[in-house]
């Protein structure tokens, strides 16, 4: 058996619907019956990518811990990495505590500090941990 150039695979030629076996109209539907089943494939592979992304929602979302926050609790804000005080080994992971003034649904926090002066930017939700005095 010969190699089979792509084109002739597309275009029929002699030598194909010979080495087949097949009459040029039983080449001609069996190409015709290819093309009617690849909607049905295409929609086979999104169904199972339907599928896919709902069982990784599904353990992502076995792991995350919801966090509510509500005015008027008290929070501890973690320091960041690129912050100066941050430089030693032994150094504070959070800030002392802060008074949470406004809960957004986003996650967004906007928070005080104990003396009623606001922070200058709103901190997410992840940054923050509540405070048990």
């Amino acid at each position: 058996m010969e190699a089979v150039l792509p084109v002739e695979v597309e275009i029929p030629s002699l030598r194909v619907i010979m080495e087949t076996k097949l009459s040029e109209a039983e080449w001609v539907q069996s190409r015709y019956d290819q093309l009617n089943l690849i909607e049905e494939k295409r929609l086979n592979a999104i169904c199972h990518g339907q599928a896919y992304q709902r069982r990784i929602k599904k353990a992502f979302d076995k792991k995350v811990h919801p966090r509510v926050y509500h005015e008027g609790e008290l929070v501890m804000k973690k320091l960041l990495p690129v912050q100066k005080d941050k430089i030693r080994k032994w150094a504070p992971n959070y800030e002392r505590p802060y008074v949470v003034k406004r809960a957004f649904s986003g996650g967004a926090l906007i928070l005080t500090d104990m003396n009623g002066e606001e922070l200058r930017y709103p901190v997410n939700v992840d940054v923050v941990k509540k405070y048990y005095a």
